[in-house]
């Protein structure tokens, strides 16, 4: 019979009796290693948020103690082969990692999605920690390895490719790797590099991507198939939201095919709306070139009289890079981001409050998110929506068009002079390397996603939970976006620091923000609590 599991104690988790119904482990007499764990593939809307693992067990007895703990595993590979032989990891042999106290990560060790938590409650949601095993799943001179990278650009892509590069050579002696150019349809075009530590010395120095990128193109069938015919065994995924789906995808066709392939995917997104994980790989540097651009307007309508400047930066979903950016700034007046609706005209709305600042201080700087707005300026331009070949919707420039409404309005009704500045530095942003603090983050990442593959894990993503780096299942990364919260004290700090309206006076605005933001957590504590 299959039942769910959970674990329990601090140093040596034991399962306890199960029960079919039962969705957390118990405590009994066998330790984990004893169950062979199976992931849960169809699930209720309601479970999607929180992927269970589920246990085979010949019996089911009532549970002792349920202390609320839940592992949301990855795949193995010897879930679909079982007899796949393991080996001792070489990095036993390594200089470097001789001085290392504890070398291997245990397969007990895991990380809490919640670190906040209050006397008598459940443990909730638990992740495998990322990390070298003491056993790995292939023989270093039988690899064949090859990196792609997808979607948009984002500082730190180039430092990401060379330390997985770097990390297979010199941890564990891989010397077969490809890079895949052109995104994923250059699997099935043949557009393919060697790439040895030698090839990607230097390119952390240099933005954009070294083995070029695409949007969409993505054919599972297609791309599998070159896997298989190159003979690659880890295939290692560089992309945002759209690309993750793409690499569940190649995982659920190796795994129906019983391919020995290990599928890794690092997630990117300067947006930094990737869900679970603490942040995502060029959000810092993104957020410090930012500075650039909001002192370059600040500078400008400071020397004018009724400057008003406009700084456009990325988020098409998520305001995290206008909200940080704003904070750490301080000279910014209001922020305007998707997760929060404005409006123009009216008592409490973004033309008040102009007037306001320029009667106090004559000048203001606005940071606003390009997915900021977009249904006003859609509703004004009268343009229907339009994807690109990611499948996200293509932004119109709420930059340009509130920088007009704002010169139209002061010119025409109110009779006052205005001197508009309007600064878009996002390509700018987006091109540049990654910082050393992304440097180092990315480092981390690219060494995870190796040591996951080379252990015999698949169908992973990579990436830090409450600052330690876990393994997380890949549908965990894109079933929801990650957002502003408006309820949270992150955004009540910004509006503190600019003193701008909350634009949530309307009748029921405010209500509704609570409401859906509750619902999320009714549901998550529904899922938990199962």
């Amino acid at each position: 019979m299959e039942a769910s599991i959970s674990l329990l104690g601090s140093t040596k988790p034991r399962l306890s009796s199960l029960v079919p119904s039962s969705n957390v482990l118990h405590r009994r007499d066998f330790p984990l290693p004893a169950l062979k764990l199976k992931k849960v593939s169809v699930l209720p809307r309601i479970l999607q948020q929180k992927r269970l693992i589920r246990a085979q067990c010949s019996d089911g007895f009532k549970p002792e103690e349920d202390d609320g703990f839940v592992l949301e595993d990855v795949p193995h590979l010897t879930k679909f082969l079982p007899d796949l032989p393991s080996y001792p990891n070489p990095l036993k042999e390594s200089q470097a990692y001789a001085i290392v106290k504890r070398t291997f990560v245990s397969s007990e060790d895991v990380v809490a999605q919640n670190i906040v938590v209050q006397k008598g409650s459940k443990r909730g949601v638990h992740f495998r920690r990322a990390g070298p095993r003491e056993r790995v799943y292939f023989r270093s001179d039988e690899v064949k390895a090859c990196i792609v990278t997808c979607g948009g650009l984002c500082p730190g892509i180039n430092t990401v490719i060379r330390e997985i590069v770097c990390g297979l050579n010199n941890m564990y002696g891989v010397n077969n790797i490809l890079g895949i150019q052109g995104g994923y349809g250059g699997f099935y075009s043949k557009n393919t590099m060697t790439l040895t530590p030698k090839v990607v010395n230097d390119i952390h120095k240099r933005g954009g991507t070294f083995l070029q990128t695409s949007r969409g193109g993505h054919d599972t069938v297609k791309i599998v198939d070159n896997i298989q015919d190159r003979g690659i065994n880890q295939v290692y995924i560089i992309g945002g939201d759209g690309t993750q789906k793409g690499a569940e995808k190649i995982y659920q066709e190796v795994e129906r095919r019983g391919l020995q392939v290990a599928v890794s995917g690092i997630p990117k997104t300067i947006d930094n709306d990737i869900a679970v994980i603490d942040k995502s790989f060029g959000f810092d540097t993104a957020v410090e070139e930012a500075q650039r651009a909001i002192n370059a307007a600040h500078v400008e309508v400071e020397s004018v009289e009724n400057g008003v400047g406009i700084v456009k930066l990325m988020g098409r979903y998520s305001g995290f890079i206008a909200m940080i950016a704003t904070l750490a700034n301080r000279d910014v007046d209001c922020c305007l981001i998707p997760e929060s609706p404005f409006f123009l005209e009216g008592k409490g709305g973004l033309f008040e409050f102009i007037e306001q600042r320029l009667k106090e201080n004559r000048h203001m700087v606005i940071v606003i998110a390009e997915g900021a707005g977009q249904d006003y300026v859609a509703q004004s331009m009268r343009v229907s929506e339009t994807k690109d070949a990611s499948g996200n919707r293509l932004l119109l420039d709420v930059g340009l068009w509130l920088t007009q409404q704002i010169k139209d309005h002061f010119t025409n009704v109110r009779k006052m002079m205005i001197n508009m500045k309007y600064i878009d530095p996002t390509y700018m942003i987006r091109a540049i390397p990654s910082n050393a603090s992304d440097n180092v983050y990315c480092t981390l990442l690219a060494q995870s996603a190796v040591h996951g593959a080379m252990a015999g894990y698949s169908g992973f993503t990579v990436g830090p939970v409450n600052s330690r780096h876990a393994y997380i299942p890949i549908s965990r990364v894109t079933e929801m976006t990650n957002t502003v919260k408006l309820t949270d004290r992150m955004w009540a700090r910004l509006l503190a620091s600019t003193n701008q309206p909350s634009f949530l006076t309307g009748e029921g605005a405010l209500q509704n923000v609570i409401d859906m933001e509750t619902q999320e957590k009714i549901d998550n504590i529904k899922i938990s609590s199962i």
